[in-house]
């Protein structure tokens, strides 16, 4: 074994002895009343990046939200895992807020966006391909440096839909449990969440409310001075 890469693991071990030890001395009982129970208000999914942790973002403690994160924050209808998780939430842990949430400099809109072969993966982000393709008019009359952004904004909107139409979430609605779903961008460029304002309840249609965030995504990026430049896109 390399031992760089041992060493690299015995400070992960060190840093969690001394964060464990820092968290009983400044809050005493902490992981005891941890350990008793998580009963998360909130359901963060997101994407895998690195540079997006859920609590950090929000200033949440342990076991205030409940997080599932895959490449590019992508919900799909066969996804059993995803579908799963969201149950899980739902109805046993009873969430009050799913938060689905994007974010700008994505790998995973970036690969989509150009078309690019990753390998297996490839067939995942086919997902976000497909809102490419049908918002391709849009993408196409913006400004290159903002099409990521808007297509990052895009793929939030679509997967808000594929949340809120899963059976999940519509026995949810069908039962009077009340569950909201916001769809969210974070800029790693600067730290700040977005709320894209596609926000669902089960109160109104779907396609109304999907057709309106198209068009402020439109409106947004199409404005020359709001375009950003392209340098946290990695």
């Amino acid at each position: 074994m390399d031992n760089n890469a041992t060493d690299n693991l015995e400070d992960l071990f060190a840093h969690n002895r001394s964060w464990s030890a820092r968290m009983e001395r400044d809050r005493p009982g902490f992981f005891t009343s941890l350990v008793k129970q998580q009963t998360p208000k909130y359901m963060w999914i997101g994407c895998s990046d690195s540079r997006v942790p859920a609590n950090q973002i929000t200033g949440l403690e342990p076991g205030e939200v409940f997080v599932h994160r895959n490449v590019a924050n992508i919900v799909v209808h066969s996804d059993l895992n995803a579908l799963s998780a969201i149950q899980f939430a739902v109805e046993r842990l009873k969430v009050r807020h799913i938060m689905v949430v994007g974010h700008y400099g994505c790998s995973g809109v970036q690969a989509a966006l150009e078309g690019a072969r990753i390998g297996i993966a490839d067939n995942w982000l086919r997902h976000i391909q497909d809102v490419r393709d049908r918002h391709h008019v849009m993408l196409d009359t913006l400004p290159e440096a903002a099409r990521a952004n808007a297509l990052c904004e895009l793929n939030v909107a679509e997967q808000v839909v594929n949340v809120a139409v899963s059976t999940v979430m519509q026995d949810a609605w069908g039962r009077g449990q009340s569950v909201t779903i916001h769809g969210w961008a974070f800029g790693v460029h600067d730290g700040l969440i977005q709320d894209l304002e596609i926000t669902v309840d089960g109160t109104k249609a779907m396609e109304n409310l999907y057709r309106a965030a198209v068009q402020r995504i439109r409106y947004k990026w199409s404005k020359p001075a709001e375009t950003p430049t392209s340098e946290y896109i990695k």
